[in-house]
């Protein structure tokens, strides 16, 4: 567009478009050729103001101190390293199974891990956490096959106020889990299987913990500062999903209806 604007101004409005500000004369009527001496000469007419004038040494500014480079947060004993997902979405890691799903396959995932808790991280976003079955060990062995230190975890610490947490528990025949001592309601659907349970200021969310899949709902009998003294809990990972399968029932018809 600007080629042909371009090409209309120089071969149209210049030459052949009478302008009345021109008396009816077109701009290429009124050009005048600046003569060679004064195109030559130009260079030398710049007025002072635009003419590059050295500055003296005295006059120099001082450079800017180049800043330290801030050393990175580093957390005591946490590795990080990268997997890529697998078109399967099953990840083999540091000897666990991790599933991911098929839609996340080619994907780099960022493993955050020490004794306690294990997250996988993609763009920076946390997508799962779970806990850590990693020894010293393991860990020392991780950072020497690719690993390095791993910053800050991706989640407030437990003992920060509103943060959740989790923990594993096995349902009892009741369909009751023990917390801080007392026998707290699942489901006795749930009787026999081993569950995470995710606490937060208001709520007991049971799941499974190899799919996050949401199980039940429960409100939260405990306060915030009996949370943080929990057995066994872990800062908690995203908030479980119900399942996306179909409900399937079975109704009889009534014979008159």
């Amino acid at each position: 567009m600007q080629a042909a604007l371009d090409e209309w101004v120089a071969d149209d409005y210049n030459t052949r478009r009478p302008h009345r500000s021109l008396d009816m004369a077109s701009p290429a009527e009124r050009f005048v050729p600046v003569p060679r001496v004064e195109r030559e000469a130009l260079p030398l007419r710049l007025p002072p103001a635009l003419m590059a004038v050295p500055t003296p040494a005295w006059a120099e500014p001082e450079p800017e101190p180049t800043p330290l480079p801030t050393p990175p947060l580093v957390t005591p004993g946490a590795v990080e390293f990268d997997r890529v997902v697998p078109t399967s979405g099953n990840m083999f890691a540091a000897g666990r199974q991790f599933w991911l799903g098929p839609a996340r396959a080619g994907i780099t995932v960022t493993f955050w891990a020490d004794h306690d808790v294990i997250h996988l991280l993609a763009g920076g976003v946390r997508i799962k956490s779970v806990r850590s079955h990693l020894s010293s060990a393991d860990l020392e062995r991780l950072a020497a096959t690719g690993g390095r230190p791993a910053g800050p975890p991706p989640l407030p610490p437990p003992d920060s106020p509103g943060a959740a947490v989790e923990v594993d528990r096995v349902v009892s025949t009741g369909g009751t889990v023990s917390l801080l001592g007392r026998p707290v309601l699942a489901a006795e659907i749930l009787a026999g299987q081993r569950v995470t349970v995710r606490i937060d200021e208001s709520t007991l969310t049971y799941f499974d913990a190899a799919t996050r899949q949401l199980l039940r709902t429960r409100p939260s009998p405990f306060t915030f500062d009996q949370v943080r003294h929990l057995r066994g809990a872990r800062p908690a990972g995203p908030p479980p999903r119900p399942s996306l399968e179909p409900v399937r029932v079975q109704r009889r018809a009534d014979p008159a209806a």
